[in-house]
């Protein structure tokens, strides 16, 4: 099993000479062998342990028997050894979420705690064969794609690794009896009031007696064979979301040309679409991507709301995917004045940094959308920053003549809900920058400016 555990790590790269690598331990026989194994190889692998246990307070007395198991075992072996006590029917009840969920968050919020604590660069999980055979079932239940039967990865953002996916529990047993190693056993593991437990103690049993005593390593070898088709996929999709998607803070416009594209890519351009915007795919369905592409078909003006407080909207056949902004926030019509240096505006929650640069330093002019450059001599230094106002009028950098603030949001296609946020930087009462969109053609840098200021937008929330 030694074996076939280091085969693994080999071939994914699991481990870099001098990592030091934190092992979530339960006590139960997976992560036990998980923890003895890696103990036996950490010479030859030239990494450093930590054991990470989390008491979840659910059985009382065994709950801390399972604690005081793991940290005898790591004292007899020199392991350093961590641990926390978390209340989970405390936050099953708070956050609404089912026990499984509770725990796993519990767990997970304690090992990357941990791993910046102690500067560890892998989290070791002991996810095996079996655990991924009984992800795939499941998932299948519930009608998945392609991304869900790759099932569990051996690699995690390259800190989540788990040794032990291709060994099978039955393995795992067989080396915890030849190893004399005497894991604690979680009894709500055999009981089939859980869907994993039913589909673990009763479906798979069932089809190994009735179809394939095999189906173990058959649905293992179905989740390595999609994998290399999805990451192909992946591959493909993440080119065209750089050429078809644009990202402005928390909101991604999608090009209507991305809708061309075969249903394969653009379903992936739009799950990128939303993990960029909210940062996740939790409650996100099959039916919210066909929601977003049936929009786009649809006249422009439409509008859906979907999960995560994420608005979507239809704009002359290109998709704005973005957070909702909160109608409670009062818009402030306070005007500040921007001195030289760092200005901190908490009303609008962002940082302007202003600075006099020569001429002659290099200046790349179209860098970024929210650093601009102005002829520093072409008004009377007062600078100021404000919300917009009825009747706005500026000079868009090219035009000659002044247009409308109003009909330059409406040209530029900003959500109305948007417009009130969208922070206005003037000099002497002149718009000079709508930020994030257009500067003025009155205080443009040109052949003749001596003195140049760079103006700079910081923000923790971009809205705009």
């Amino acid at each position: 099993m030694i074996k076939t555990v280091l085969k693994t790590i080999n071939r994914h790269r699991m481990f870099n000479k001098g990592d030091k690598v934190i092992v979530a331990v339960s006590g139960g026989p997976d992560s036990m062998s998980l923890l003895h194994i890696l103990y036996s190889l950490k010479e030859q692998l030239d990494i450093e342990l930590c054991a990470a246990h989390v008491n979840h307070c659910l059985r009382g007395n065994e709950s801390d028997k399972d604690e005081e198991y793991v940290k005898e075992f790591c004292k007899k072996l020199n392991i350093e050894f961590r641990s926390k006590s978390v209340d989970i029917n405390r936050i099953m009840k708070m956050q609404n979420i089912s026990c499984e969920s509770a725990g796993r968050n519990a767990r997970y919020d304690f090992f990357n705690d941990l791993k910046k604590e102690l500067n560890a660069h892998k989290i070791a999980i002991a996810h095996n064969a079996n655990d991924q055979a009984e992800t795939i079932l499941m998932r299948i239940m519930r009608g998945t794609g392609l991304e869900g039967l790759v099932g569990i990865k051996p690699v995690r953002d390259n800190i989540f690794v788990r040794p032990l996916i291709d060994v099978t529990r039955s393995q795992i047993e067989e080396y915890c009896c030849k190893e004399n190693i005497n894991p604690r056993i979680d009894k709500t593991n055999l009981e089939t009031i859980y869907s994993r437990n039913k589909v673990r103690l009763e479906l798979i049993p069932y089809i190994q007696e009735n179809f394939n005593e095999d189906i173990i390593e058959v649905l293992n070898r179905l989740s390595n064979t999609i994998k290399i088709d999805n990451e192909y996929l992946e591959t493909i999709a993440k080119e065209k979301f750089k050429k078809y998607c644009d990202i402005q803070g928390e909101k991604v416009i999608i090009s209507k040309e991305a809708f061309l594209e075969n249903e394969a890519i653009i379903t992936r351009i739009i799950r990128k679409a939303l993990y960029e915007v909210t940062g996740s795919l939790n409650n996100f369905e099959k039916i919210h991507i066909r929601d977003i592409i049936n929009i786009q078909l649809r006249s422009t003006g439409k509008n859906i709301d979907l999960p995560n407080h994420v608005v979507v909207s239809n704009k002359y056949g290109n998709i704005y995917i973005l957070k909702k902004v909160k109608k409670n926030k009062e818009v402030s019509e306070e005007e500040y004045i921007i001195h030289s240096g760092n200005n901190d505006v908490k009303e609008y929650n962002l940082r302007v940094i202003t600075r006099i640069i020569d001429p002659k330093e290099k200046v790349n002019f179209k860098n970024n959308r929210l650093i601009k450059y102005f002829d520093y001599d072409k008004f009377q230094k007062k600078v100021t920053i404000r919300h917009r106002k009825e009747g706005d009028k500026f000079i868009p950098l090219g035009m000659s003549g002044s247009k409308k603030l109003k009909d330059f949001f409406m040209d530029e296609k900003i959500d109305k809900d948007q417009r009130d946020y969208i922070p206005i930087i003037c000099f002497d009462d002149e718009i000079a920058w709508i930020v994030g969109y257009r500067v003025s053609e009155l205080f443009k840098v040109d052949e003749n400016t001596k003195n140049i200021l760079e103006i700079k937008i910081e923000r923790e929330e971009t809205k705009i």
